[in-house]
């Protein structure tokens, strides 16, 4: 038996030349659709933050030259990018020559736009490690046995108790519905009105464990949940995705006015 044999041994082909037409667009409006969202002014405001850590390039005389970047995706973009063809899309650089660094950075930012169908922003570089502050819910008491699918109604909230506060969890985790591999990510959710219920949020939060859904539409779900269920005056929801193929992203999902997070990775990232 050789590797070739191996179910993980199988050689994948990876572009040996600089090609834009690797990346495959998703349209929003398919997971929207099913989240009550059709058309019109979105519910929320944000952006996918991706943060990429393989990247590289050849220089005018071949010499190769690495760095990081960090991608942001406007959520008001017509279509995401799946993470897979980026992936391509970032490796098609290794055996290509460019002018000098910023032409590197031209062209990302081009071809990611023309795809997404809105501006994005490319930089080289990649934000501090920054947790933040919020009170994890990992450690509630709470018995569970329902993986999927995610079941909005186990969301609770106590309407005479108005609270302002940051909780987070790292246990939420979905699949993957190109490729079927598991998304882990922790959730912060920074919001203003009735007490969330802990223990009926980590439920629900458990319940996409076996979901299939692209990261962004994970949490767009929870927003429209919790949006529906709790009616908060304000809600943000991140999730911090940790690193799948040298890549990973940090969707972003705010009521309208709300200030963007401060940009920062977890140590799992």
């Amino acid at each position: 038996m050789t590797t070739n044999d191996l179910p993980l041994g199988r050689h994948v082909e990876y572009p040996r030349e600089y090609d834009p037409s690797l990346l495959f667009p998703i349209e929003r409006a398919l997971g929207r659709g099913e989240l009550g969202i059709d058309g019109g002014a979105l519910p929320f405001i944000g952006h996918d933050r991706w943060h990429a850590y393989e990247l590289g390039w050849l220089d005018t005389r071949g010499k190769p030259r690495v760095a990081t970047a960090t991608l942001t995706v406007p959520a008001d973009s017509p279509r995401l990018v799946e993470s897979k063809s980026l992936k391509l899309y970032l490796n098609s650089f290794n055996a290509s020559r460019f002018n000098d660094d910023a032409q590197v950075l031209e062209r990302m930012a081009a071809d990611l736009s023309a795809v997404a169908g809105a501006p994005v922003q490319v930089a080289f570089g990649l934000p501090d490690f920054d947790p933040g502050e919020a009170a994890c819910i990992d450690g509630t008491a709470v018995s569970i046995d329902h993986y999927g699918p995610p079941h909005a109604g186990f969301l609770a909230a106590d309407t005479d108790d108005v609270v302002e506060e940051v909780l987070s969890s790292a246990l939420l985790k979905s699949n993957c519905p190109v490729t079927g591999q598991p998304d882990w990510a922790r959730l912060v959710i920074d919001y203003r009105g009735p007490r969330l219920d802990r223990a009926a949020l980590l439920r629900y939060l458990v319940s996409f464990r076996d979901h299939c859904e692209f990261h962004e539409q994970c949490v767009e779900r929870v927003f429209t949940d919790l949006m529906a269920r709790a009616r908060p005056a304000r809600l943000s929801v991140e999730a911090r995705y940790t690193r799948r193929g040298g890549l990973d992203i940090n969707p972003w999902r705010a009521t309208p006015g709300t200030v963007a997070p401060r940009a920062g990775r977890d140590l799992r990232q």
